[in-house]
């Protein structure tokens, strides 16, 4: 063999040397609409140090109602793994159907139900199936994180309306009807809010879904708190305002009002044709929610909800606690939030509420959650939770409050 074709053969067999490029992922541009969440940040961080006592976390801390818990257990015992239909268990629509229907005094059937896995879901399904470029959608400021974001990544517009800590955060509704123009689309309601705990009157609401209906302006309404009503009033739905369905979209879920946060079941009410245009987008999405936690959610509906007064007893003495507590804390400036568990108070205006929630996380183990996680006018704020032990709570304040005297502001 002659010496060239025993090079070639050599060649042949050697392993050949690849370069690869490293490339970036190519995720949507959309994707920068996302912001690093505050309350992840500060969770994260929490997470990897000893001793810390939460008033960050936004789910109830109350048990699970046995009864929920039983029917739970007895779904997978039964063998209900499988798909339910994809607007949701037929006997979960139904009990949603009876009590909404009860609580409103309002006719409601089946197909003006959606079940979705968690307030979430039924979030995201709403603004990314109608936010464009073009649309305007007013949100309050603060609010709930999850808003903005979905309206932006989808090409909307996001027009904020401030509420303020002297007005205990309530939302004027002719800041909001001043606010609409001819590229309003939507607003986006929270009542309870989260994170201000305000409870917004009918009056409120009344207005709003009116001007609305007037405009043909769509109304989200996230009521996911809805129970969660610490002092003696009547809870404001959408469902009891409107006249009709066609611009509402209702959103909940049992996550705070039976402890049910994990199990993942929420819902959309709305009229028939916004359900079954919804419906296609939903089995393209998580396709159904978790068929044992609907089970659940039907004997939370139908089982006695004295569970329910007992947890808003529990919540109303904390909140009470809390916002004498925050009275004594140096730099702080509270108010009285009539829902949910949480408490926003203002820091001094120069005040940077991250840079005072991280140190305070290091240097006193107190993790609470910043406030320009919720809003572009909040940086001075902080969100404080109460879905914690009264004892715990206690204990938390013990530290913050002498921690607090001896920030130079």
């Amino acid at each position: 063999m002659a010496d060239g074709a025993k090079l070639n053969k050599a060649s042949d067999t050697a392993p050949r040397k690849m370069k690869y490029r490293k490339t970036k992922a190519r995720w949507h541009p959309s994707m920068q609409a996302i912001p690093v969440p505050g309350i992840r940040r500060m969770v994260n961080m929490a997470a990897s140090m000893k001793d810390v006592i939460h008033l960050s976390i936004g789910q109830p801390d109350l048990p699970t109602p046995k009864h929920v818990v039983d029917a739970y257990i007895d779904a997978l015992n039964a063998g209900q793994t499988g798909y339910t239909m994809d607007a949701g268990l037929p006997e979960l629509l139904v009990a949603l159907r009876d009590y909404y229907g009860k609580r409103y005094d309002r006719k409601l059937t089946r197909d003006n139900i959606l079940v979705t896995s968690g307030a979430t879901e039924a979030m995201y399904l709403a603004l990314s199936a109608t936010a464009a470029p073009g649309r305007q959608f007013i949100v309050t400021d603060p609010s709930f994180l999850l808003y903005a974001p979905l309206i932006r990544m989808n090409g909307g517009e996001v027009k904020f309306i401030q509420t303020h800590i002297e007005n205990n955060h309530q939302l004027d509704p002719d800041e909001v009807i001043a606010a609409m123009g001819s590229r309003t689309f939507a607003v986006v309601l929270n009542s309870p809010n989260n994170p201000t705990g305000a409870v917004y009157p009918r009056s409120t609401i009344e207005t709003i879904v009116e001007e609305c209906a007037y405009r043909g302006i769509q109304i989200f309404s996230d009521e996911v708190y809805d129970h969660l009503i610490l002092d003696d009033q009547e809870y404001a739905s959408v469902l009891r305002c409107s006249v009709d369905l066609d611009n509402i979209m209702c959103i909940s879920s049992f996550s705070k009002t039976y402890s049910m946060a994990g199990l993942r079941v929420g819902w959309i009410i709305s009229s028939q044709a916004t359900i079954k245009s919804l419906r296609r987008y939903h089995m393209f999405t998580t396709s159904v929610a978790n068929t044992p936690s609907q089970f659940a959610g039907v004997a939370a509906l139908t089982g006695d909800q004295q569970c329910i007064r007992d947890m808003v007893s529990i919540y109303r003495e904390r909140r009470d606690r809390v916002v004498d507590l925050v009275a004594q804390t140096p730099h702080m400036t509270g108010y009285h939030p009539g829902g949910a568990f949480f408490i926003f108070p203002d820091l001094p205006k120069h005040v940077d509420g991250s840079d005072l929630a991280l140190r305070m996380l290091k240097e006193t183990g107190v993790c609470v959650v910043p406030g320009d996680a919720f809003g572009e006018n909040t940086a001075n704020a902080l969100r404080i939770s109460f879905s914690a032990p009264l004892e715990t709570i206690e204990e938390a304040f013990d530290r913050m409050i002498p921690w607090m005297a001896k920030q130079q502001f």
